[in-house]
């Protein structure tokens, strides 16, 4: 898996492979604002993960998800965690528990 240094770099990195939609979490889909698709948990899978730390302020972090459905449509999602991280369902947050194939 490619690393990044920064959040902007993983997204340009991941654009340039295939994940062009952008995704936001909704408390039980992610939505897509450009095709106005949600996306259940059953209905998408979480390709790889990055964190990025915020460098002055610990609560300013993030978690970088590359998302692919079922149909093979590829996107982002970016969340933040920590303090300002946002109420999901349990199946959501099972979801977004990524844990690598080894």
């Amino acid at each position: 898996m490619q690393t990044y240094d920064t959040l902007t770099e993983a997204l340009d990195g991941l654009r340039q492979q295939g994940f062009t939609l952008d995704y936001n979490l909704k408390s039980d889909a992610l939505h897509c604002q450009q095709t106005d698709i949600q996306l259940h948990p059953t209905n998408f899978d979480i390709v790889q993960v990055y964190r990025f730390e915020g460098m002055t302020d610990p609560d300013d972090s993030s978690v970088l998800y590359a998302v692919e459905d079922k149909e093979g449509n590829r996107g982002t999602l970016v969340d933040a965690y920590g303090a300002y991280a946002q109420a999901v369902s349990p199946e959501m947050a099972e979801k977004l528990r990524y844990t690598p194939e080894e």
